[in-house]
């Protein structure tokens, strides 16, 4: 096996005693089903779905209840079956209110009537694009793309490689490393039917050397195919992120604001290939995922669990927080939310809930000394001190100039700052800022055109 190229920065983040050791070698547990569930609406990149169930409706597990209404969007499903109780905003875990679905459990657990693919040989990348959309298929690494827009690939981008992700790089989670141990065979299947729909000639699995049996697995899964390989790539922090990803794989550098696509690259997360062939071969769409539950808690595990699930209820199975437990983070340490409710439901994006033992307080920070430790570190060659200091006075254009909007949020600066700067979150607020700016601009450009053409049509009418 052998590596291509390194990326620029990065970093090999400590973990505690609970960390992905212990995590990495406990099997996925099939977690007992809530009473309620809380189904958010928009689990994707782009615009909620439309409800398609109102309180009192009865529903079935994997019953469509949001309808995908935009370009970036993908369906949403009953995780399981019971009683709509409620169609309201909810907190989630970005602090935000979002519409869900909440429903009531009946423990029966009646499926709707799931229609696998006749033949998966002869799908093309339209119907690969409306399968995926309307199974609710996203990036289950934590980014939510729909992957109907990866899958609808523009004439004059032609691709030539999958890339499947199972770098896994972020600390204490373990749930992409259990989910090639169990079910490698089926990840290859899912990953060979994009090949074959979007005609492209090989794909690469990328995975840390920390995973020397989740390699070997998945090489004895795909020996004797020519078009497929497994490379072992180095334990650095963010060696998962995508466009890192397929610099070391491929040596393509995906440039400054563009997607892996421009370079002629898919990556899929290797929990996506597997949720891609369960909606082919099973008809199943995405009601579940696999959960790390991991650091200061009684009992780590990995769970696999129904979709809307709450923390609160994560928690309880694994026996709850240990005394020591001082933040509880929604994902992981490098790029996970900070919580302070345990009614936060699990969502397609939800790789793991991590708790630790203590957090970098805001109150804990001091002045900049000028280090360069988070330049050095950035694998996206940014500066996040400057951006923190434009972020902090409102100068949202320039941290813009700057390039903030490249940045990953990755976690890499903050790590590294010995005066604990929120470098990270800062750079998150500005594109935030940044790009609601642009949605705002881009509405008013449309209304001004729709009232330039509405007044050009009273003129020809008044004529």
């Amino acid at each position: 096996m052998s590596l291509f190229h390194m990326f620029p920065g990065g970093i090999h983040p400590h973990e505690g005693i609970n960390g992905k050791a212990v995590t990495c070698q406990l099997p996925i547990e099939e977690l007992a089903q809530p009473s309620r569930v809380v189904i958010p609406l928009q689990q994707h990149m782009g615009a909620p779905c439309k409800s398609l169930v109102s309180k009192g409706d009865l529903v079935k597990t994997g019953m469509m209840i949001g309808e995908p209404v935009g370009f970036l969007s993908a369906a949403v499903h009953a995780s399981v079956s019971g009683k709509v109780v409620g169609v309201q905003p909810c907190l989630l875990a970005n602090g935000l209110q979002q519409p869900c679905v909440i429903i009531d459990n009946d423990f029966k657990d009646e499926w709707v009537a799931l229609t696998p693919v006749t033949d998966p040989d002869k799908l093309d990348g339209k119907a690969l694009a409306d399968l995926a959309r309307k199974a609710g298929l996203v990036g289950l690494g934590g980014a939510t793309f729909p992957h109907a827009v990866k899958f609808s690939l523009p004439p004059d981008k032609p691709v030539d490689t999958l890339i499947l992700n199972g770098a896994e790089c972020e600390p204490y989670l373990s749930a992409d490393h259990q989910l090639m141990l169990t079910y490698a065979t089926q990840i290859i299947r899912g990953a060979k039917v994009i090949q074959k729909a979007l005609k492209i000639e090989k794909i690469i699995v990328g995975i840390e050397n920390n995973k020397i049996d989740a390699i070997r697995v998945m090489s004895d899964a795909c020996a004797g195919d020519p078009s497929v390989s497994v490379e072992g790539l180095p334990v650095h922090y963010p060696q998962g992120g995508e466009k890192q990803l397929v610099y070391s794989l491929t040596g393509r550098v995906v440039k400054s604001g563009g997607l892996p696509l421009d370079s002629g690259v898919i990556v899929l997360n290797v929990g996506s290939a597997y949720a891609l062939y369960r909606a082919v071969y099973e008809g199943r769409p995405i009601v579940d995922r696999v959960v790390t539950v991991s650091g200061c808690v009684k009992r780590p595990a990995n769970y696999q669990v129904r979709i809307g699930t709450t923390v609160e209820w994560l928690l309880d199975t694994s026996g709850g927080l240990l005394p020591k437990a001082k933040v509880l983070l929604y994902g992981g340490p490098m790029m996970g939310l900070a919580i302070s409710r345990l009614d936060i439901p699990v969502t397609k994006g939800c790789s793991g809930i991590t708790a630790l033992e203590r957090a970098s307080a805001l109150e804990d920070e001091s002045n900049c000394i000028r280090c360069g430790r988070c330049s050095e570190v950035c694998p996206m060659k940014l500066v996040p001190s400057t951006l923190d200091k434009l972020m902090r006075k409102s100068m949202f254009d320039e941290a813009e100039r700057e390039g903030v909007m490249n940045c990953i949020e990755c976690g890499a600066c903050t790590w590294s700052c010995p005066a604990k700067r929120q470098l990270t979150q800062s750079c998150r607020t500005s594109k935030m800022v940044i790009t609601q700016r642009h949605r705002a601009e881009a509405a008013k450009q449309k209304a001004d055109a729709a009232k330039k053409a509405a007044q050009a049509a009273q003129k020809e009418e008044g004529k």
